[in-house]
């Protein structure tokens, strides 16, 4: 692979690891809102909710935003709006202040999948997209652990804000980088308005959007209630838990990449194989948030949450290499928003009612829930093989 490759790939990991850091503090402060302003498992679910209302609300927009004017400005932008949203949520005086900052810091992540991907599709020579996908990838889990450990270590020696405000700091720094270094084929383009008609008439995508609700469910309230689950159940500490929430991260991580190589290296149909691997690792994910609440020790619960992190979180590269095998080039920022938008939608009312059911009738049911939608979104997975795609030249060829 040649110096051109890894210089674009970097640069946008770089930028996905700086714009994660920033996004996923919420996910690891949670315990402290809970102390701060004194909220029950339920409450803390809809801290999570504000964050990926204010990203749902913008995906489409700033998806097709990112496909007229390129991903240059909208990622660098993007990073800027992140730096100060993550000063906001330190700085919020009360829960609903908590609530309105958390819903700014959703919006301005908006740019990150869109932009990202295009990214890739459009500098990256086929036969490499994949495992260029699942690298860029490793920049959300990379970026969450890293958060996870920043807001929960440094919280016992300075004061639980003092994460977010390195988190911002570091994101200007690389919004800088990025836009100094950054040279896109399609930096400054002007494409026509997507089609998300044409889109909604794709019933290969729209299958792969709907089971994207469930993975979405899955996947944001497994980090949203980790650090929750490890301290109150197992009995640790929040910098522990904070720990364990790294693990998941970074098994997702060396899920992303390992799933990214399959998708390129098997034979076969490029929608075949990427929607069977997807398949495996939702089937996976689903027998595995069953052992969750049989977990009792640290170890246990290390081990237990890794594997998670492996299957449910290293799924969203495989997820996005499969929608590419579905929509055409000058389709896949609108098309990633779309598929982007329900991810979060499952995570809009998945957490609140994980808070809800830990809250009243235990974790056991909360994790069991979890279960029951990683099946339903290998039903709907089943469909994306099967059906016709309408597509003649998608956006991923051999």
């Amino acid at each position: 692979m040649d110096r051109s490759y890894w210089r674009t790939v970097s640069l946008i990991t770089l930028w996905q690891v700086a714009a994660s850091i920033c996004y996923y503090t919420i996910f690891a402060a949670t315990p402290f809102f809970r102390d701060e302003f004194g909220l029950s498992r339920f409450y803390v679910g809809f801290v999570v909710t504000a964050l990926t209302l204010g990203y749902a609300v913008w995906l489409l927009p700033v998806g097709a935003l990112t496909d007229r004017v390129g991903e240059r400005r909208v990622l660098a932008l993007g990073l800027l709006g992140l730096s100060a949203g993550v000063v906001l949520v330190a700085g919020a005086p009360t829960f609903a202040t908590l609530l309105a900052a958390a819903f700014v810091l959703g919006s301005t992540y908006s740019a990150a999948m869109p932009g990202t991907n295009k990214a890739v599709y459009d500098n990256v020579a086929a036969g490499r997209q994949n495992f260029a996908v699942g690298i860029k990838q490793v920049g959300v889990t990379a970026g969450s652990g890293i958060s996870a450990l920043l807001v929960t270590g440094l919280a016992g020696v300075l004061f639980w804000q003092a994460g977010f405000l390195i988190a911002s700091v570091f994101a200007i720094v690389v919004a800088v980088v990025f836009y100094w270094f950054y040279a896109g084929a399609s930096d400054g383009g002007t494409a026509d308005y997507p089609d998300f008609g044409g889109l909604l008439r794709n019933g290969p995508y729209r299958m792969l959007v709907g089971s994207g609700f469930f993975l979405g469910a899955a996947l944001f309230s497994t980090t949203g209630y980790t650090v929750l689950f490890v301290e109150e159940e197992i009995g640790t500490s929040v910098a522990f838990a904070g720990v364990v929430l790294a693990l998941v991260q970074l098994w997702g991580s060396v899920g992303r990449i390992i799933t990214g190589w399959l998708s390129d290296a098997l034979p076969g149909d490029p929608r075949v194989r990427i929607g069977a691997i997807l398949i495996v690792q939702a089937l996976a994910g689903a027998l595995v948030f069953l052992v969750v609440p049989a977990s009792s020790t640290p170890l246990e619960a290390a081990v237990v949450f890794s594997v998670l992190g492996f299957f449910v979180l290293g799924n969203t590269g495989v997820y996005y290499s499969c929608l590419a095998t579905l929509v055409a080039t000058d389709e896949m920022g609108a098309a990633t928003a779309g598929g982007q938008l329900s991810l979060v939608a499952g995570s809009l009312v998945a957490p609140p009612a994980f808070g809800y059911l830990a809250d009243t009738v235990g974790y056991r049911s909360s994790w069991l829930l979890l279960s029951v939608v990683s099946v339903a979104a290998v039903g709907l997975l089943l469909f994306v093989i099967r059906l016709e795609s309408p597509v003649a030249e998608p956006a991923m060829v051999e």
